[in-house]
């Protein structure tokens, strides 16, 4: 049986109507037109749903929209604007990360989460980081140069 639930998503209170089971990858895409996380396995395995819960890379796909309650949610479209972008967007488009881009939004928050709680990460960070973050283009190397370069940058 749906019903309502606000979520603190990109620093504002936004209710959703949702069954309490439904996966806050859904609230974010359907509801709230939120469309940087992607649905890509569904099974919280490749990271494409990621998003930052209380400061934590987590994945949307398998979280229930209940289960989110006061939590602050960022999004991909938390963090920056075509003309204002994150430093790790920045970043990410300086370094030509991306290929197809499918997995960018996973490996963006991941690396979010990752330099706020660890300002100037090892190589090693980053890649336990990513770890969970797949990609199928083979642009890793790329990846891993944007968050080094963020992390220089001061992201």
């Amino acid at each position: 049986m749906p019903r309502n639930f606000t979520l603190n998503v990109n620093g504002a209170a936004r209710t959703v109507d949702a069954d309490p089971g439904s996966p806050l990858l859904y609230a974010l895409r359907d509801n709230l037109g939120l469309h940087g996380p992607k649905f890509g396995c569904g099974l919280g395995e490749c990271g494409a749903c990621t998003v930052v819960m209380n400061g934590n890379a987590i994945r949307s796909c398998v979280t229930p929209v209940s289960a989110v309650g006061n939590a602050m949610i960022t999004t991909l479209e938390g963090l920056g604007s075509i003309d204002n972008p994150h430093p790790l967007q920045k970043a990410f488009i300086e370094e030509q990360a991306a290929q197809c881009g499918y997995c960018i939004n996973g490996m963006i928050m991941s690396a979010k989460a990752l330099l706020d709680r660890t300002p100037h990460p090892s190589r090693d960070d980053i890649t336990l980081a990513l770890d969970g973050n797949l990609c199928r283009c083979g642009t890793h190397m790329r990846i891993l140069r944007a968050i080094e370069r963020a992390a220089r940058q001061g992201a």
